[in-house]
């Protein structure tokens, strides 16, 4: 039976059987709105898909600094959620705090019809209330990288869940990125938001991913969405 009239964080949804991606606008009023958005993510992105560049002024510039975060569980993933939201980017004259940092396991974008093994999801909110997010893929590997010692933070915080450590972790030494428009990609799945996904890929620790992931889903991906003849734009 369809649920009326309620928000997302009191409505029960999954990624599989009938509660799952398919059946997501089903669920109430709300996540049907979301869904009559059409131009969904994620998406495939290739740079045979592009319709052309955009110059440096159009794109993001990075000021994430060192900051308090708190490990919440929530709908199928563990979130990085910074009380004070110190961090903060620029697009477009406009800035945008860091609200919060997920992953899906595998990837929700496909980059050149790979899809790798992990995503994360860096969740900026303006102060008008619209969001934008930053992509950034993984492959996992077996010895220990710079993510090593946000492991360690982690494990030490077990009681409090409470931990500092700098965003910037998480971005690439090369900064070029795709650029589209699409939406959330979990109900209620709205848009339209500005999406950048990093085109280098980057190596984390497998240990860090099997922390995180004790006692959540093995897969939290959404599917791929159509494209919709929409813009896709490549930042050097």
């Amino acid at each position: 039976m369809k649920k009326r009239n309620i928000r997302n964080m009191d409505v029960e949804w999954s990624y599989s059987g009938d509660r799952g991606p398919e059946h997501w606008h089903t669920l109430c009023d709300w996540f049907a709105q979301g869904a009559a958005f059409p131009d969904q993510s994620p998406i495939s992105l290739a740079y045979t898909s592009i319709c052309g560049q955009k110059t440096v002024d159009e794109s993001i510039a990075f000021h994430y600094e060192e900051e308090l975060f708190s490990e919440k569980e929530f709908k199928n993933t563990i979130h990085f959620v910074p009380p004070n939201t110190q961090s903060f980017l620029v697009f477009q004259g406009t800035e945008y705090r860091l609200t919060d940092i997920h992953f899906h396991t595998p990837s929700e974008h496909l980059l050149e019809e790979i899809q790798y093994p992990i995503e994360f999801h860096l969740v900026h909110m303006n102060e008008a209330g619209q969001n934008l997010v930053v992509g950034c893929l993984f492959d996992l590997v077996e010895e220990e990288n710079k993510f090593s010692q946000l492991k360690k933070r982690i494990e030490v915080s077990q009681r409090t869940h409470e931990f500092s450590f700098d965003p910037s972790l998480f971005l690439p030494e090369q900064r070029a990125h795709f650029h589209y428009t699409g939406s959330l990609t979990t109900p209620p799945t709205k848009g339209p938001i500005p999406w950048f996904v990093f085109q280098e890929t980057q190596k984390m620790d497998w240990a860090l991913v099997r922390l995180l992931k004790a006692g959540m889903l093995e897969y939290n991906n959404r599917p791929l969405q159509a494209k919709n003849q929409r813009k896709i734009y490549f930042v050097e």
